[in-house]
């Protein structure tokens, strides 16, 4: 299953499909007992979209066959054991591909001729996925973190291995390096050559990034390198041999400081919209705001979802699966304002008081 969404594989997802396109979305559980009802939910949405599928005159007999034979190979890749909060399942002719969110997403079943991803834009915003670059002089580790923890990255090359000449094998008892090791050429150009392969992989995935490392080591990587010029240090070593419990152990209190740090600045700046007039809340402002590309900032309360029906002039509340009904208003509204540029926040549920949910600073 897929959880990383970079610009490119967006912009692939995005690209016009033969029709249909079908995305299935349902609601998925990381817990008993709420889990239980997950392979249900799945069967019965995929149901849904076959059935969807037998009843469009506008999809022929051998595509029909193309794209259940792609959802049949879908289903034998979702990993119910390990979900999150939302699953979405994407099948053209030809391709499939299967996605695990860390926000929950509407039960619903679309066919048309590009796939819907505003559910995994919504859900990669309020992920605030970062990098762990982990040092030692003879191996350097990449981890991808999210909210939940970190697990080991093995893209760009990583994880670098340096093998050296007389090698002490006591090292493995220990933990951190010998204090020599930061000081010699061969650890200089180790150290580079990861500036450099994680150079690449911030082109790919640009996010924000944290280095661990022993003093030393964190000292060579900013005189030898430019890719993680605005990194945070975090001061820790035996990292690059550690497993992933160690690493979000090290970076989760520097996490917890920068989102405190982060939200008090986003209340700040939604105060001072006030007294410039520039403040907007509400579904109704923000929906229409957004679409006129008119949102600077957006402050979304983590765990805010709405229902509404879409009158055109304004948005009326619904009920979660009324006809007609958009279950994820509030993730469309972050996708448009990502696609105008707009910066997006996440903050802890009740941040926003009486706001309820949703405030944004406006650019005029």
């Amino acid at each position: 299953m897929e959880h990383a969404l970079s610009p490119a594989t967006l912009a692939e997802l995005r690209r016009p499909r033969p029709y249909p396109a079908v995305s299935v979305l349902t609601p998925t559980h990381r817990r008993e007992p709420e889990n239980g009802q997950d392979p249900v939910r799945l069967r019965n949405v995929v149901a849904e979209a076959r059935k969807r599928l037998e009843s469009d005159p506008a999809v022929s007999r051998e595509r029909r066959a193309d794209v259940e034979a792609q959802l049949d190979r879908a289903l034998s890749e979702v990993d119910l054991a390990h979900a999150e909060d939302g699953l979405v399942i994407f099948a053209a002719p030809g391709e499939h591909q299967v996605w695990s969110l860390s926000r929950s997403v509407p039960e619903r079943v679309v066919l048309s001729d590009t796939f819907l991803t505003r559910n995994l834009v919504s859900a990669q915003a309020a992920e605030h996925p970062f990098w762990v670059l982990a040092l030692s002089a003879d191996r350097v580790t990449l981890w991808s973190g999210g909210t939940e923890g970190v697990v080991e990255a093995r893209t760009g090359g990583f994880p670098l291995i340096r093998v050296r000449e007389n090698f002490d094998a006591e090292r493995q008892q220990r933990i951190g390096d010998l204090p020599s090791t930061f000081r010699d050429e061969g650890t200089r150009q180790f150290l580079r050559e990861a500036d450099t392969a994680l150079g690449t992989v911030l082109r790919d995935q640009p996010r924000r990034i944290y280095i661990t490392g022993e003093e030393a080591a964190l000292a060579l990587i900013d005189e030898v390198g430019s890719a993680a010029g605005d990194a945070v240090h975090v001061r820790h070593g035996g990292l690059a041999n550690a497993g992933p419990e160690a690493v979000w152990q090290a970076i989760a209190p520097v996490l917890e400081a920068e989102n405190r740090r982060s939200t008090a600045s986003v209340l700040r700046e939604l105060t001072a919209a006030r007294g410039r007039r520039t403040y907007a809340a509400g579904l109704d402002e923000l929906w229409q705001s957004a679409r006129e590309g008119r949102i600077r900032l957006l402050a979304v309360e983590e765990n805010f979802r709405a229902t509404v029906h879409d009158l055109g002039e304004h948005l009326m509340p619904a009920e979660p699966g009324d006809l007609d009904a958009r279950d994820d208003i509030v993730d469309e509204i972050v996708e448009q304002c990502l696609e105008t540029g707009a910066e997006v926040r996440f903050v802890p549920d009740g941040a926003l008081g009486d706001a309820n949910g949703l405030a944004g600073v406006l650019r005029y």
